[in-house]
């Protein structure tokens, strides 16, 4: 199957090499029409008479003698002239355009007119590359289309040349337009937050005052995350209905701009974010835009993310062998000691995480440098003698003993004034000169645009790994950017850093997993900051929120795999009251909300009793019988929850439909209100299916132990929950 790749990895393009099999693409000379089909998608486009490059159709896949294409586009008036009227793939801003275009340049003597028209193209057996040119100047474009074969995903991309005798100064550069067929009620779905409230759900109707999500941060951010869908008002539900669906792959400052155009057509651009963006293009060099993925369903938004989600398993995330590496059961030492790590106190706590079935232990911040507070030390990855006076060899040795992979938390990308690292490198921090260096947890970005910084953190972390048994790291990125100059840099080249920062952490990433193929990488960024198919290209699992309240995480995790695959997304069960918001919840609540992703405990375990102890383990061992389930399976959502009076429904299906995994959850129960049945999806109609609680309990006795999956989707489950932070857990095993 085709595999689509980050070529950003190392030069910051995309690559999409040929696999085993391709996805079908096509031609028709006479119509200059190129086609392109995957999965259940159709997605054509075409050269017009004028050489403009524009969209004919996306959407359900048709047959393969069926006719496609579109009338020629005419300007609609002296206000509107053909260049806003086409609905062009990649527009250049010239020639009368008023519509968002995918570049805008300027050149030395002031010029800023570009008209992109067809030069040339090549097909591939997964795609075609076309190659488009100024109308006057040597200034080209080359464009990349891949499709998925499986999914119809469309993958693409753009590289701008600069074939002039002088600079070029890029204003805007984008991956793409996409264009969906004219109707008049989209409805836009996106994901917005801030820290502790990430994934935040809203929809809001389509029209011609552009809705932008976008990040001026420097890393993709919570306010608005880089993945769009786009239904239709009445039509799209989460079952049924067109939903047109996409994600940049790009962990820097990024935008996505909806809107209807001039002629009534919803265009979709994205790429990097224009604000405070020049990119000086000398002659004979070349930028690189990053991948914008898009995809079609026709059957409702759990569906257009079910095809996400296996596309991000197929396509997107690291792999050992032929699947990505499951996500093992973790114990992270934070909540129990914070800064105050030691040997001792480690050792004990894993012998306690080891109890109830831990496979992976990881101590967090404070082992390092002079850390011993949020105020010093990041910056000097080397290990606290006092804390630690034989190294972490002991402590490592001890918990593979105890039958643990050892883990460890890191923050390269940072460093505190208060540090070896900026005593002797104090222009190594993003910043510009003569300005104050404004801190954020008491902390400064290190600039990783720079080659020097970035081959520092490398020879440290290798050092690091290279010297210890470490299995995992949990990369934290604890602050977003201010004053973002390049200190030294020339002013023409300043703004370089919004691009050459995200290349060079892509380029370390790779470096060190190419190092250390072992290792496994999280993504955090002081919870689910920095999420996004770029980073997720290179990390084995991410942080959604650190947030880690059960019934937030409902709503927290129902946003977050409307983009992303749940087996990417770690969870924890935390103490309780939740050190966030104070709510007081059951232990086994907890574990039914974290088990719904990758599973992580957080608990002080030295407060824990023995019934403490006795859940956990219980709940643990059935996350590992359900485990390939939830992090590989299809998801389906069958009650999503509202804040204020949150009730959550999930169900995982196995790939081969063998097993599947309920839950359900609710906040609270009012009055003697009933609950209808709940009916499955997903299953094998002709099979049966055995079904057992998670907590061992034994059924009501309205429930069939076994019954067809006709059953159990038609009549459904009846799940009675009286009371506040109630929860149910069900396994489903095929047995005939």
């Amino acid at each position: 199957m085709l595999r689509l790749v980050h070529k950003s990895l190392l030069l910051g393009a995309c690559l999409f090499p040929l696999a085993s099999a391709a996805a079908e693409s096509g031609y028709d000379a006479d119509k200059r029409l190129f086609r392109l089909d995957g999965g259940a998608v159709t997605y054509a486009f075409k050269i017009d008479p004028d050489g403009l490059v524009r969209s004919v159709y996306w959407g359900r896949r048709i047959g393969a003698g069926d006719p496609i294409d579109a009338a020629q586009a005419k300007a609609a008036s002296g206000f509107d002239v053909a260049a806003n009227v086409v609905p062009q793939e990649y527009a250049g801003w010239g020639g009368g355009l008023f519509a968002e275009p995918a570049l805008k340049i300027a050149m030395p003597d002031g010029n800023r007119d570009l008209v992109l028209v067809y030069g040339s193209h090549r097909m591939d057996a997964d795609g075609v590359t076309v190659e488009m040119h100024d109308i006057r100047l040597p200034i080209t474009v080359s464009l990349r289309y891949a499709i998925d074969r499986a999914t119809g995903i469309v993958a693409r991309s753009s590289t701008i040349r600069n074939g002039t005798r002088g600079d070029l100064r890029i204003d805007q550069a984008m991956s793409a337009t996409y264009v969906l067929p004219f109707a008049p009620d989209y409805q836009l779905h996106s994901l917005t937050g801030r820290w502790g409230a990430e994934w935040t759900r809203q929809q809001r109707p389509v029209s011609a005052a552009a809705t932008v999500l976008e990040s001026r941060r420097g890393s993709t951010g919570s306010e608005n995350n880089p993945w769009f869908a786009i239904g239709r008002a009445g039509r799209s539900t989460e079952q049924d209905g067109p939903v047109w669906f996409g994600a940049l792959a790009w962990s820097g400052s990024h935008r996505i701009t909806v809107a209807q155009d001039v002629a009534g057509r919803v265009r979709i651009t994205g790429g990097y974010n224009p604000f405070d963006f020049a990119y000086r293009l000398r002659p004979g060099e070349t930028l690189d835009t990053p991948v914008f993925y898009a995809g079609y369903s026709g059957h409702g938004m759990g569906d257009a993310s079910r095809l996400l989600h296996r596309f991000e398993r197929d396509r997107i995330l690291p792999k050992q062998g032929a699947a990505p590496p499951l996500r093992k059961i973790l114990y992270n030492s934070w909540e129990a000691t914070e800064f105050k790590v030691d040997e001792a106190g480690q050792i004990s706590l894993a012998e306690k995480a080891a109890r109830i079935g831990v496979e992976r232990f990881v101590m967090d911040d404070g082992w390092f440098g002079a850390r011993n507070n949020d105020r010093a030390g990041l910056g000097d990855w080397t290990v606290n003698r006092r804390k630690f006076p034989n190294g972490l060899k002991p402590l490592i040795d001890k918990v593979k003993s105890l039958g643990m992979e050892f883990g460890l938390w890191v923050e390269p990308e940072m460093v505190n004034a208060d540090s070896d690292l900026y005593r002797a490198h104090p222009d190594w921090v993003i910043g510009m000169t003569g300005r104050p260096r404004t801190e954020g947890r008491n902390q400064m970005v290190l600039n990783l645009a720079r080659r020097d910084v970035r081959d520092h953190l490398l020879a440290e972390l290798d050092r690091l790994l290279s010297s210890n048994d470490i299995a995992f790291l949990k990369w934290d990125y604890n602050r977003n950017w201010s004053e973002p100059g390049m200190i030294g840099a020339a002013p023409a080249d300043q703004q370089k850093i919004y691009v050459d920062y995200v290349r060079n952490l892509y380029w370390l990433l790779a470096e060190l997993r190419k190092r250390h193929p072992n290792v496994e990488i999280e993504s955090c960024s002081g919870g689910g900051g920095r999420v996004d198919l770029g980073i997720m290209a290179l990390t084995d699992q991410v942080w959604a929120s650190d947030n880690t309240d059960p019934v937030d995480r409902l709503l927290i995790q129902d946003g977050f795999t409307q983009a992303y695959a749940p087996g990417t997304m770690m969870a924890w069960v935390t103490d309780s009251p939740n050190w966030l918001n104070k709510r007081a919840t059951p232990l086994a609540f907890r574990f039914l909300s974290a088990m719904q992703g990758g599973l992580g405990i957080g608990n002080n375990l030295n407060h824990w009793a023995e019934e403490d102890f006795a859940t956990a383990s219980r709940y643990v061992a059935v996350y590992k019988r359900i485990r390939q389930t939830v992090q590989r399976g299809e998801l389906y959502r069958l009650v999503r929850p509202t804040p204020g009076d949150v009730q959550s429904t999930t169900l995982y299906v196995a790939a081969d439909r063998s097993q599947a995994a309920l839950f359900s959850l609710v906040q609270g129960t009012y009055r003697l209100d009933p609950r209808a049945p709940i009916q499955l999806a997903g299953l094998d109609p002709q099979a049966r299916y055995r079904i057992e609680r998670m907590d061992g309990e034994p059924l009501i006795t309205e429930i069939p132990s076994v019954a067809s999956g006709a059953y159990w989707m038609g009549r459904g489950i009846d799940v009675p929950l009286r009371g506040d932070f109630q929860a149910a857990g069900f396994i489903l095993t095929r047995v005939g």
